[in-house]
Protein backbone atom coordinates (compact mmCIF):
# COMPACT_ATOMS: atom_id res chain seq x y z
CA UNK A 1 0.00 0.00 0.00
CA UNK A 2 1.26 3.38 -0.65
CA UNK A 3 0.57 5.89 1.73
CA UNK A 4 2.09 8.70 1.00
CA UNK A 5 1.45 11.25 -2.28
CA UNK A 6 -1.35 8.81 -2.50
CA UNK A 7 -5.42 8.41 -2.28
CA UNK A 8 -4.98 6.46 0.91
CA UNK A 9 -7.08 8.24 3.66
CA UNK A 10 -6.26 8.22 7.18
CA UNK A 11 -9.06 8.88 9.76
CA UNK A 12 -8.81 10.37 13.51
CA UNK A 13 -11.65 10.05 15.72
CA UNK A 14 -11.01 13.46 17.68
CA UNK A 15 -9.50 16.37 16.89
CA UNK A 16 -7.53 18.38 20.28
CA UNK A 17 -3.83 18.75 20.53
CA UNK A 18 -3.17 14.91 20.44
CA UNK A 19 -4.56 15.13 17.44
CA UNK A 20 -3.09 17.93 15.86
CA UNK A 21 0.90 17.08 17.07
CA UNK A 22 -0.23 13.51 14.91
CA UNK A 23 -1.31 15.67 12.10
CA UNK A 24 2.27 17.19 12.05
CA UNK A 25 3.90 14.30 10.69
CA UNK A 26 0.97 12.99 8.54
CA UNK A 27 1.60 16.51 6.90
CA UNK A 28 5.92 15.53 6.71
CA UNK A 29 4.91 12.42 4.93
CA UNK A 30 1.93 13.97 2.61
CA UNK A 31 -0.94 11.36 4.36
CA UNK A 32 -4.47 12.71 3.65
CA UNK A 33 -6.28 12.96 6.48
CA UNK A 34 -9.62 13.28 7.81
CA UNK A 35 -10.53 14.71 11.58
CA UNK A 36 -13.91 14.13 13.41
CA UNK A 37 -14.24 16.58 16.42
CA UNK A 38 -17.64 17.84 18.09
CA UNK A 39 -15.96 21.10 18.59
CA UNK A 40 -15.98 23.96 15.42
CA UNK A 41 -12.81 25.24 16.65
CA UNK A 42 -10.85 21.89 17.51
CA UNK A 43 -6.77 22.57 17.53
CA UNK A 44 -6.49 19.91 14.65
CA UNK A 45 -8.85 21.74 12.08
CA UNK A 46 -6.18 24.13 10.40
CA UNK A 47 -3.60 20.64 9.81
CA UNK A 48 -6.12 18.43 8.18
CA UNK A 49 -7.35 17.78 4.70
CA UNK A 50 -11.17 17.28 5.72
CA UNK A 51 -12.39 18.75 8.76
CA UNK A 52 -15.79 17.15 10.06
CA UNK A 53 -18.18 18.27 13.60
CA UNK A 54 -20.24 15.75 14.73
CA UNK A 55 -20.85 13.72 17.83
CA UNK A 56 -18.21 10.98 19.22
CA UNK A 57 -19.88 9.07 20.73
CA UNK A 58 -23.10 8.63 17.75
CA UNK A 59 -22.69 5.23 16.39
CA UNK A 60 -23.99 6.97 12.91
CA UNK A 61 -21.58 9.68 13.24
CA UNK A 62 -18.95 7.50 13.61
CA UNK A 63 -19.89 4.75 11.27
CA UNK A 64 -20.41 7.52 8.60
CA UNK A 65 -17.08 8.95 8.95
CA UNK A 66 -15.22 5.54 8.93
CA UNK A 67 -16.79 4.75 5.65
CA UNK A 68 -14.60 7.61 4.21
CA UNK A 69 -11.36 6.19 5.03
CA UNK A 70 -8.93 3.20 4.93
CA UNK A 71 -7.20 3.29 8.08
CA UNK A 72 -8.60 4.69 11.05
CA UNK A 73 -7.54 5.44 14.78
CA UNK A 74 -7.95 7.87 17.91
CA UNK A 75 -6.82 10.80 19.69
CA UNK A 76 -9.26 10.28 22.98
CA UNK A 77 -10.98 6.89 23.85
CA UNK A 78 -14.05 8.29 24.64
CA UNK A 79 -15.63 6.98 21.00
CA UNK A 80 -18.43 5.06 19.76
CA UNK A 81 -16.67 1.53 19.79
CA UNK A 82 -19.82 -0.31 18.48
CA UNK A 83 -19.52 1.60 15.46
CA UNK A 84 -16.03 0.61 15.15
CA UNK A 85 -16.75 -3.28 15.07
CA UNK A 86 -19.25 -2.21 12.35
CA UNK A 87 -16.26 -0.53 10.42
CA UNK A 88 -13.67 -3.32 11.57
CA UNK A 89 -15.99 -6.29 10.11
CA UNK A 90 -16.86 -4.40 7.30
CA UNK A 91 -13.00 -4.28 6.66
CA UNK A 92 -12.21 -1.04 7.87
CA UNK A 93 -8.91 -1.11 9.50
CA UNK A 94 -8.82 0.25 13.44
CA UNK A 95 -6.02 0.85 14.94
CA UNK A 96 -6.28 0.61 18.28
CA UNK A 97 -9.53 -2.12 17.83
CA UNK A 98 -12.64 -1.92 18.81
CA UNK A 99 -11.98 -4.70 20.94
CA UNK A 100 -9.01 -3.31 22.80
CA UNK A 101 -10.69 0.06 23.26
CA UNK A 102 -13.50 -1.95 24.97
CA UNK A 103 -11.33 -3.32 27.55
CA UNK A 104 -9.78 0.06 28.21
CA UNK A 105 -12.78 2.42 27.85
CA UNK A 106 -13.52 1.04 31.32
CA UNK A 107 -11.31 1.15 34.45
CA UNK A 108 -13.02 -1.61 36.10
CA UNK A 109 -12.76 -3.61 33.05
CA UNK A 110 -9.23 -2.65 32.85
CA UNK A 111 -8.07 -3.67 36.51
CA UNK A 112 -9.73 -6.79 36.02
CA UNK A 113 -7.65 -7.30 32.69
CA UNK A 114 -4.72 -6.56 34.85
CA UNK A 115 -6.06 -9.66 37.23
CA UNK A 116 -6.91 -12.13 34.53
CA UNK A 117 -3.60 -11.69 32.33
CA UNK A 118 -1.15 -11.47 36.15
CA UNK A 119 -0.13 -7.89 35.25
CA UNK A 120 0.81 -6.03 38.46
CA UNK A 121 -1.54 -3.44 39.76
CA UNK A 122 -2.56 -1.98 42.86
CA UNK A 123 -5.72 -4.64 44.72
CA UNK A 124 -9.11 -2.71 44.23
CA UNK A 125 -12.95 -3.48 44.84
CA UNK A 126 -15.97 -2.93 41.65
CA UNK A 127 -18.92 -1.15 42.77
CA UNK A 128 -21.88 -0.67 40.09
CA UNK A 129 -22.90 2.68 42.70
CA UNK A 130 -20.84 4.75 44.71
CA UNK A 131 -23.35 4.31 47.26
CA UNK A 132 -22.26 0.63 48.31
CA UNK A 133 -18.66 2.00 49.12
CA UNK A 134 -19.88 2.76 52.54
CA UNK A 135 -21.47 -0.72 53.21
CA UNK A 136 -17.86 -2.18 52.29
CA UNK A 137 -16.05 0.08 54.39
CA UNK A 138 -18.86 -1.52 57.44
CA UNK A 139 -18.15 -4.66 57.20
CA UNK A 140 -14.63 -4.43 56.18
CA UNK A 141 -14.43 -4.92 52.11
CA UNK A 142 -12.91 -1.36 51.96
CA UNK A 143 -10.57 0.12 54.14
CA UNK A 144 -9.74 3.95 54.15
CA UNK A 145 -7.86 5.79 52.83
CA UNK A 146 -8.17 4.86 49.40
CA UNK A 147 -8.53 5.88 45.65
CA UNK A 148 -12.18 5.92 44.56
CA UNK A 149 -12.19 6.62 40.36
CA UNK A 150 -14.99 6.75 38.35
CA UNK A 151 -15.46 3.84 35.89
CA UNK A 152 -16.09 5.91 32.66
CA UNK A 153 -15.02 8.77 31.40
CA UNK A 154 -12.26 10.57 33.61
CA UNK A 155 -9.41 12.38 32.71
CA UNK A 156 -7.06 14.63 33.86
CA UNK A 157 -7.22 14.15 37.35
CA UNK A 158 -10.93 14.20 36.83
CA UNK A 159 -12.77 11.00 38.42
CA UNK A 160 -10.21 10.21 40.83
CA UNK A 161 -10.18 11.16 44.45
CA UNK A 162 -8.76 9.99 47.80
CA UNK A 163 -10.78 9.25 50.36
CA UNK A 164 -9.38 9.51 54.00
CA UNK A 165 -13.09 9.89 55.78
CA UNK A 166 -16.56 8.74 55.42
CA UNK A 167 -17.15 12.64 54.65
CA UNK A 168 -15.45 12.39 51.68
CA UNK A 169 -17.92 10.04 50.26
CA UNK A 170 -20.50 12.38 49.99
CA UNK A 171 -20.27 14.02 46.79
CA UNK A 172 -18.83 11.69 44.63
CA UNK A 173 -20.83 10.93 41.68
CA UNK A 174 -23.54 8.12 42.02
CA UNK A 175 -22.32 5.90 39.23
CA UNK A 176 -20.29 2.87 38.69
CA UNK A 177 -16.84 3.04 39.99
CA UNK A 178 -13.36 1.01 42.11
CA UNK A 179 -11.84 1.93 45.27
CA UNK A 180 -8.52 1.34 44.76
CA UNK A 181 -6.10 1.04 47.98
CA UNK A 182 -4.09 3.74 48.32
CA UNK A 183 -0.36 2.43 47.46
CA UNK A 184 2.48 4.36 49.22
CA UNK A 185 5.12 5.14 46.30
CA UNK A 186 8.45 6.60 45.21
CA UNK A 187 7.75 7.48 41.51
CA UNK A 188 5.32 8.00 39.18
CA UNK A 189 6.60 6.51 36.15
CA UNK A 190 5.31 6.06 33.01
CA UNK A 191 6.68 4.36 29.88
CA UNK A 192 5.37 4.59 25.87
CA UNK A 193 5.44 1.38 24.04
CA UNK A 194 5.05 1.25 20.57
CA UNK A 195 3.95 -1.77 18.92
CA UNK A 196 3.24 -1.99 14.85
CA UNK A 197 0.64 -3.86 12.72
CA UNK A 198 3.51 -6.36 11.91
CA UNK A 199 4.04 -7.06 15.86
CA UNK A 200 7.25 -5.27 16.10
CA UNK A 201 7.35 -3.38 19.46
CA UNK A 202 9.56 -0.80 21.02
CA UNK A 203 9.75 1.04 24.31
CA UNK A 204 10.92 4.47 25.22
CA UNK A 205 13.02 5.25 27.93
CA UNK A 206 11.09 5.71 31.20
CA UNK A 207 9.66 9.24 32.32
CA UNK A 208 9.27 10.17 36.06
CA UNK A 209 6.04 12.05 36.67
CA UNK A 210 5.54 15.25 39.25
CA UNK A 211 2.24 16.42 39.97
CA UNK A 212 0.52 19.34 40.93
CA UNK A 213 -0.87 18.55 44.61
CA UNK A 214 -4.01 20.12 44.03
CA UNK A 215 -5.00 19.92 40.31
CA UNK A 216 -3.84 15.84 39.85
CA UNK A 217 -2.50 17.12 36.89
CA UNK A 218 0.98 15.94 35.62
CA UNK A 219 3.56 19.57 36.57
CA UNK A 220 6.64 18.43 35.06
CA UNK A 221 7.67 15.31 32.99
CA UNK A 222 11.10 14.04 33.40
CA UNK A 223 13.60 12.15 30.84
CA UNK A 224 15.06 9.89 31.44
CA UNK A 225 14.09 8.91 34.85
CA UNK A 226 16.03 9.68 37.91
CA UNK A 227 15.95 6.30 39.01
CA UNK A 228 18.08 3.14 39.02
CA UNK A 229 18.77 1.12 36.09
CA UNK A 230 17.65 -2.36 36.99
CA UNK A 231 13.94 -0.66 38.05
CA UNK A 232 13.60 1.47 34.35
CA UNK A 233 14.28 -2.68 32.69
CA UNK A 234 11.62 -3.39 35.36
CA UNK A 235 8.91 -0.78 34.33
CA UNK A 236 9.77 -1.11 30.65
CA UNK A 237 8.97 -5.19 30.79
CA UNK A 238 5.76 -4.59 32.18
CA UNK A 239 4.71 -2.33 29.70
CA UNK A 240 5.81 -4.30 27.01
CA UNK A 241 3.77 -6.77 28.66
CA UNK A 242 1.13 -4.84 28.85
CA UNK A 243 0.55 -4.00 25.04
CA UNK A 244 1.48 -7.39 23.97
CA UNK A 245 -1.55 -8.63 26.41
CA UNK A 246 -3.94 -5.93 25.11
CA UNK A 247 -3.05 -6.61 21.66
CA UNK A 248 -2.25 -3.28 21.15
CA UNK A 249 -1.39 -1.60 17.76
CA UNK A 250 -0.25 2.05 17.78
CA UNK A 251 1.45 3.71 20.98
CA UNK A 252 0.23 2.63 24.69
CA UNK A 253 1.31 4.79 27.54
CA UNK A 254 1.74 3.14 30.52
CA UNK A 255 1.09 4.91 33.82
CA UNK A 256 2.75 3.24 36.59
CA UNK A 257 3.59 3.22 40.54
CA UNK A 258 7.59 2.56 41.74
CA UNK A 259 6.66 1.46 45.34
CA UNK A 260 8.97 1.98 48.46
CA UNK A 261 10.14 -1.79 48.05
CA UNK A 262 10.85 -1.37 44.12
CA UNK A 263 7.78 -3.26 42.93
CA UNK A 264 6.70 -2.06 40.00
CA UNK A 265 2.74 -1.64 39.36
CA UNK A 266 0.23 -0.44 36.69
CA UNK A 267 -1.85 2.56 37.51
CA UNK A 268 -3.48 2.76 34.26
CA UNK A 269 -2.98 3.32 30.47
CA UNK A 270 -4.11 4.71 27.94
CA UNK A 271 -4.34 3.51 23.77
CA UNK A 272 -2.86 6.74 21.97
CA UNK A 273 -0.22 9.45 22.49
CA UNK A 274 0.01 10.85 25.76
CA UNK A 275 1.08 13.47 27.19
CA UNK A 276 3.59 11.61 29.20
CA UNK A 277 5.59 11.38 25.91
CA UNK A 278 5.38 15.19 24.56
CA UNK A 279 9.03 15.57 25.19
CA UNK A 280 9.93 12.94 22.23
CA UNK A 281 9.09 15.64 19.89
CA UNK A 282 12.17 17.24 20.49
CA UNK A 283 14.53 14.80 22.77
CA UNK A 284 14.09 11.42 20.60
CA UNK A 285 15.29 10.15 17.12
CA UNK A 286 11.28 9.35 16.81
CA UNK A 287 8.62 11.38 18.09
CA UNK A 288 5.42 9.17 19.62
CA UNK A 289 3.10 10.74 17.36
CA UNK A 290 5.48 9.90 14.27
CA UNK A 291 5.78 6.29 15.98
CA UNK A 292 2.04 6.10 16.05
CA UNK A 293 1.44 6.83 12.55
CA UNK A 294 4.29 4.29 11.48
CA UNK A 295 2.35 1.78 14.00
CA UNK A 296 -0.82 1.89 13.04
CA UNK A 297 0.13 1.61 8.87
CA UNK A 298 2.96 -1.28 9.73
CA UNK A 299 5.65 0.46 8.85
CA UNK A 300 9.35 0.29 10.24
CA UNK A 301 9.28 1.32 14.03
CA UNK A 302 11.70 4.37 14.15
CA UNK A 303 14.97 4.53 16.98
CA UNK A 304 13.13 5.32 20.51
CA UNK A 305 16.86 6.36 22.18
CA UNK A 306 16.99 9.69 24.05
CA UNK A 307 19.50 12.53 21.66
CA UNK A 308 19.35 15.01 24.65
CA UNK A 309 17.63 15.00 28.29
CA UNK A 310 14.22 17.01 28.56
CA UNK A 311 12.01 18.12 30.70
CA UNK A 312 8.15 19.04 29.74
CA UNK A 313 5.98 21.47 31.13
CA UNK A 314 2.23 21.83 30.71
CA UNK A 315 0.65 24.77 30.33
CA UNK A 316 -2.58 24.93 32.23
CA UNK A 317 -5.10 28.15 32.50
CA UNK A 318 -4.21 30.13 35.54
CA UNK A 319 -6.52 30.19 38.42
CA UNK A 320 -9.03 33.13 38.28
CA UNK A 321 -9.12 33.47 34.64
CA UNK A 322 -11.89 32.73 32.15
CA UNK A 323 -12.12 33.59 28.59
CA UNK A 324 -9.75 34.75 25.68
CA UNK A 325 -6.21 33.26 25.95
CA UNK A 326 -3.13 35.66 26.80
CA UNK A 327 0.13 33.43 26.92
CA UNK A 328 1.81 36.00 29.31
CA UNK A 329 5.81 36.01 28.77
CA UNK A 330 5.87 33.88 26.00
CA UNK A 331 8.89 36.02 24.89
CA UNK A 332 11.07 35.60 28.34
CA UNK A 333 10.81 32.01 28.18
CA UNK A 334 12.07 31.36 24.33
CA UNK A 335 14.86 33.84 25.42
CA UNK A 336 16.26 30.67 27.48
CA UNK A 337 18.55 28.08 25.63
CA UNK A 338 16.59 25.16 24.58
CA UNK A 339 13.38 25.66 25.37
CA UNK A 340 10.42 25.22 22.87
CA UNK A 341 6.69 26.14 23.60
CA UNK A 342 3.86 24.37 21.96
CA UNK A 343 0.61 26.12 21.79
CA UNK A 344 -2.16 23.92 20.97
CA UNK A 345 -4.76 26.49 19.16
CA UNK A 346 -7.40 26.49 22.05
CA UNK A 347 -9.04 30.40 21.84
CA UNK A 348 -10.75 30.07 25.49
CA UNK A 349 -8.33 29.46 28.76
CA UNK A 350 -10.39 28.11 32.26
CA UNK A 351 -8.12 27.00 35.55
CA UNK A 352 -6.15 24.07 34.70
CA UNK A 353 -7.10 23.87 30.94
CA UNK A 354 -4.06 22.21 29.29
CA UNK A 355 -3.55 25.00 26.61
CA UNK A 356 0.01 23.87 25.71
CA UNK A 357 3.23 22.79 27.03
CA UNK A 358 6.43 23.59 27.37
CA UNK A 359 10.27 21.50 26.16
CA UNK A 360 13.15 22.42 27.49
CA UNK A 361 16.26 19.71 26.27
CA UNK A 362 19.93 19.77 27.74
CA UNK A 363 23.12 17.22 27.74
CA UNK A 364 22.65 17.98 31.66
CA UNK A 365 18.91 16.53 33.50
CA UNK A 366 19.38 18.76 36.39
CA UNK A 367 20.34 22.17 34.15
CA UNK A 368 17.16 21.67 32.16
CA UNK A 369 14.62 20.36 35.78
CA UNK A 370 16.30 24.67 36.57
CA UNK A 371 15.04 25.57 33.49
CA UNK A 372 11.69 24.32 33.63
CA UNK A 373 11.57 25.99 37.16
CA UNK A 374 12.12 29.01 35.48
CA UNK A 375 9.83 28.30 32.67
CA UNK A 376 6.99 27.13 35.48
CA UNK A 377 7.77 30.77 37.28
CA UNK A 378 7.51 32.89 33.95
CA UNK A 379 5.12 31.99 32.06
CA UNK A 380 0.99 32.51 32.86
CA UNK A 381 -1.71 31.42 31.02
CA UNK A 382 -4.28 34.37 31.40
CA UNK A 383 -7.38 35.76 29.81
CA UNK A 384 -7.52 38.83 28.59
Amino acid sequence: MNYFSSDFKLGILGGGQLGKMLLYNTRKFDIQTYVLDPSNEAPSRMACNVFEQGDLMDFDTVYKFGKQVDVLTIEIENVNVAALEKLENEGTKVYPSSKTLRRIQNKATQKLFYQDHNLPTAPFSRFAYASEIEDAIDNGGVTLPFVWKAAQFGYDGNGVKIVRSLADLKDLPKGECIAEQLIPFKNELAVIVSRSATGETKTYPVVEMEFHPEANQVEYVICPARISEDVAKKAQEVALKASQAFDHVGVLAVELFQTEDDKILINEVAPRPHNSGHQTIEASYTSQFEQHIRAILGLPLGKTDNKVASVMVNLVGAEGYTGQVHYKNIESIMAMDGVTPHIYGKKETRPFRKMGHVTIVDQDLSTARQIAEEVKKSIKVISL
